[in-house]
C-alpha cells in the first residue's frame, strides 16, 4: 500500500478514536470542536504519510505529531491532553507508515 494512502488510513482512524475519546465532554461549540479534532489528527497521518523525511518512522511522526497539535493546544490550552496524543498517535503512524508503506 502506498505510504500516502496508509497515512490517510491511519490519520482516519485516528481522528475517529479521538473523536469518540471527546463524545463525553462538554464544549461551548461542540460540533466545531469535534470536527476539528478530526481534521487535525487526520492530517497527523495525511502529513506523515506524504513526508519523507531522512529519521526513522516514529521520529517523523513524533516531530508531526508535535508541531500539528502545538496550535490546538495553545488555542485551547489543554497542552497535556493534546500534545501526548499528538506525539502517541503520530509516532505510530510513523512507525506503521514505514514499517508497511511502499
Amino acid at each position: 500500500m502506498s505510504r500516502l494512502l496508509l497515512g490517510s488510513i491511519c490519520g482516519l482512524v485516528f481522528g475517529i478514536a479521538v473523536v469518540l475519546m471527546m463524545l463525553p465532554m462538554e464544549f461551548p461549540d461542540k460540533r466545531a470542536a469535534l470536527i476539528g479534532a478530526f481534521l487535525n489528527r487526520f492530517g497527523v497521518g495525511f502529513v506523515i504519510g506524504a513526508a519523507n523525511l531522512p529519521l526513522p518512522g516514529w521520529a517523523t511522526g513524533l516531530i508531526f505529531g508535535l508541531l500539528l497539535s502545538l496550535p490546538d493546544a495553545i488555542i485551547t490550552k489543554a497542552y497535556i491532553p493534546i500534545i501526548t496524543l499528538g506525539l502517541i498517535g503520530g509516532a505510530l503512524i510513523g512507525f506503521i507508515v514505514e514499517r508497511w508503506g511502499t
